[in-house]
């Protein structure tokens, strides 16, 4: 094992730059998931349906609130590095108090998103049934 493992604590910090990275890969991932979702739109009413039958799933729409976190996580996180190489908050102190922030940031935007994204699809479900 590499001795720099062993000498540092593990802090909030390293998980969230590590977080970022395996954000970017999911939603590089969820983006190419939703590229053959529009696929199969452009393809006509019969491959739509069968792809709907994914996103209708709950684990399809997990996957989907996944893909949301990841997208909103990555685009938090990158406005701290764009905060960073303007200069502003680099301070280790600073650092590790924005870390929260981020979190709290992403898991509110991502909660309201998904929230809203349901809120407008029960509604259209029962405006169909009605």
């Amino acid at each position: 094992m590499s001795p720099h493992l062993q000498v540092y604590r593990f802090r909030l910090s390293m998980f969230l730059s590590i977080a970022n990275r395996a954000a970017g890969v999911a939603a590089a991932g969820g983006s190419a998931l939703g590229l053959c979702w529009i696929s199969a739109a452009a393809k006509g009413p019969k491959s739509f349906s069968k792809v709907q039958k994914v996103t209708g799933n709950p684990l399809g729409q997990l996957m989907l609130a996944g893909w949301a976190l990841a997208l909103v996580y990555h685009f938090v996180a990158g406005l701290r590095h764009l905060a960073w190489d303007s200069g502003y908050r680099f301070d280790k102190k600073e650092i590790n108090e924005d870390g929260p922030v981020a979190v709290g940031v992403t898991v509110g935007t991502t909660l309201a998103l998904v929230l809203g994204i349901l809120g407008v699809a029960i509604c259209r479900s029962r405006k169909k049934a009605s």
